[in-house]
């Protein structure tokens, strides 16, 4: 396609969204709780309180403002310390696993999002993934793979894999180079304008934002679409 080789795509509210699973967080919890009294020699807290007290605060770092990432599993350990639960460290990865499983399966794929991918690769435009996420590598892929994102990309970067995090150049340039384009001829498409917009822009990418799932408008002069249905009439 003339003057475009490849997209790269931001994952959370670009290509997929979520419903905060409360519900089924809570019954994990719940199945853990013996063991978690059998590790501690102590009763556990109610499910309840662990949501309230681990799970809720570590969404700050899936939002953090810092271009440097967290190595999750730390501090996933030191929430739960704080919280008064110092547990083991394979009984930490199994609870860690077990909710990155309920995420998995509250993904909700954007309704465009399969039929813009497919598109991009019947027109011989590389497709990939450059998105801020600090859970384990492992953990994020399961899960592209279990919504079938990962068969209609050909690359995918987390900030989790750099150490970085957008918009930090080094996270872009190494989804680039996993995607095998050069920032003049790759479009960067997502919901949020630091990220998604002014980092690409950085380093001489194209940029737009698609309004659809956005948290926040974006100012006049940044370029938008309302929908990735829209994204094909760009290229």
């Amino acid at each position: 396609m003339p003057g475009i080789d490849g997209v790269l795509f931001d994952y959370g509210r670009t290509l997929v969204t979520f419903d905060y699973p409360s519900g089924r967080l809570l019954q994990v919890m719940a199945g853990f709780r013996p063991r978690i009294e059998a590790a501690l020699g102590v009763p556990a807290p109610e499910a309840e309180t662990i949501l309230h007290d681990v799970l809720v605060p570590l969404e700050e770092y899936v939002a953090s403002m810092s271009e440097d990432e967290v190595d999750y599993l730390d501090v996933y350990r030191e929430t739960w310390q704080r919280a008064g639960m110092r547990l083991p460290d394979d009984l930490l990865h199994e609870i860690l696993d077990a909710e990155q499983r309920t995420w998995d399966q509250a993904v909700q794929v954007d309704p465009d999002a399969l039929r813009v991918l497919s598109w991009l690769g019947e027109h011989e435009v590389r497709r990939g993934i450059c998105s801020n996420a600090p859970f384990p590598p492992a953990m994020m892929r399961r899960q592209v793979r279990s919504n079938g994102i990962d068969q209609l990309v050909d690359a995918i970067v987390f900030s989790s894999e750099v150490g970085r995090r957008k918009p930090a150049p080094e996270v872009y340039q190494a989804a680039l180079d996993a995607l095998g384009t050069g920032p003049a001829r790759t479009m960067f498409v997502g919901d949020r304008v630091r990220e998604d917009y002014e980092g690409p822009r950085a380093l001489g990418m194209r940029a737009v934002i698609v309004t659809a799932h956005a948290e926040e408008p974006p100012r006049d002069g940044v370029p938008t679409i309302k929908s990735l249905a829209e994204l094909p009439s760009l290229l």
